[in-house]
């Protein structure tokens, strides 16, 4: 049986050429960056010379680049160093009701520790009015962290128009950009964010790298705290193999992005006919026009998300009811809930998200299987039979 992947979001396939760029730096290339001798010279060199290729592809300049272990470390650094080193700016983040667990549980977290945070709520298609954040900024806020595209619904927020609003107020602007790097362009001088995350497995990277764009003049404070590396702003031994690996995938996306971006609509449209053509009751998340070339993802109603990821993966084919991160967690998702969706239908959806691998014959086997999925579940659902 032939296995078919719909869970790009979640993570994507290192690209053959970045693992033959990464693998003289675990045996060969062996030496701690950080180190004067020939062995850490070498390996430095490979590093900056990733560090140009990440500050390259964003725009940015090479010591804007701070490496991490993930996306989610490099949001954790955006909002507690740029609070801890303006504290005595005031104690005020604004952010929104529809972010990545990495942002809203830190964001959490200082709640609990005295900080105020405003969650500010999208619209029934997941777009954020950029005059909700501005309304919700006080004398006290000291940053704003609105993602450049939802991880579930896809959804891709006007962060060029928020940033210059934010800026305005005199207000550092953070994006996460994990789902958006590498599939469509980002620009930090375009977009005018202060800072910018982004992890290198969600573009054919490896898992383990990431990085935070932090413009020049910001002012942030480590969040990891023990030697000197990344200019003092980020303690431990850089993951040299993952870093050059990071380098090589936005190396590769650079040249590809377009023309991939491209197709992937085009196979996400003929997916997204052919569910409302074969199914009914089924309702689109996210923005008609304004989402990920890649991203795909309905409610369905009367029956259960993991009943149908179940199904397909008999099946063989891989999808999600949302992000990988929560895919075990029985609460209805967030995002769905924020845009409005009744919490029974928050628990059938279903988010199949494209990629470079993905072939038009997968679209079309998956649209030849899923509508008996659905009517095969629906048949023993007791709620099908009450409203059908």
């Amino acid at each position: 049986m032939n296995r078919i992947y719909f869970d790009y979001a979640a993570t994507t396939p290192t690209d053959p050429q970045v693992l033959e760029a990464m693998k003289p730096f675990f045996c060969d290339v062996f030496g701690n960056p950080s180190s004067i001798h020939a062995f850490g010279r070498e390996a430095r060199g490979a590093m900056e010379e990733a560090r140009q290729n990440a500050a390259s592809f964003l725009g940015a300049k090479p010591e804007e680049i701070v490496f991490t272990s993930s996306g989610t470390e490099a949001d954790n650094f955006a909002l507690f160093g740029v609070l801890w080193a303006n504290a005595s700016r005031g104690n005020h983040i604004v952010t929104t009701a529809i972010e990545h667990h990495a942002i809203l549980e830190p964001a959490g977290f200082l709640e609990k520790s005295g900080y105020k945070v405003t969650y500010v709520r999208p619209d029934k298609y997941g777009m954020v009015d950029p005059q909700d954040i501005v309304r919700a900024i006080t004398d006290k806020t000291v940053l704003v962290s609105v993602m450049h595209a939802n991880n579930e619904i896809g959804t891709i927020q006007p962060i060029k128009e928020i940033a210059r609003l934010v800026k305005e107020k005199g207000v550092y602007f953070h994006t996460d950009a994990v789902q958006t790097v590498g599939h469509i362009p980002v620009d930090v001088e375009d977009l005018r964010v202060d800072l910018l995350s982004l992890s290198a497995h969600k573009f054919y990277g490896p898992k383990g790298a990431g990085c935070l764009y932090v413009r020049k003049g910001t002012r942030i404070l480590p969040f990891l705290r023990g030697g000197g590396q990344e200019r003092h702003r980020r303690a431990s031994t850089e993951n040299v193999p993952g870093i050059v690996g990071l380098g090589k995938a936005l190396e590769i996306c650079r040249r590809t992005m377009d023309k991939e971006a491209a197709e992937q609509a085009r196979l996400r449209d003929l997916l997204i006919a052919g569910i409302q053509e074969k199914i009914d009751r089924v309702y689109l998340n996210g923005h008609p026009q304004e989402r990920l070339p890649n991203n795909v993802n309905f409610s369905i109603e009367f029956i259960e998300g993991e009943s149908m990821l179940l199904n397909l993966d008999m099946l063989g084919m891989a999808a999600s009811t949302g992000s990988a991160c929560t895919s075990g967690d029985l609460e209805p998702s967030h995002v769905l809930l924020s845009i409005g969706r009744p919490h029974e239908l928050c628990h059938g959806s279903i988010r199949l998200t494209l990629g470079r691998y993905t072939k038009e014959e997968e679209i079309i086997r998956f649209l030849e299987v899923f509508p008996g999925i659905v009517a095969k579940l629906r048949a023993m659902s007791p709620l099908f039979d009450q409203k059908s």
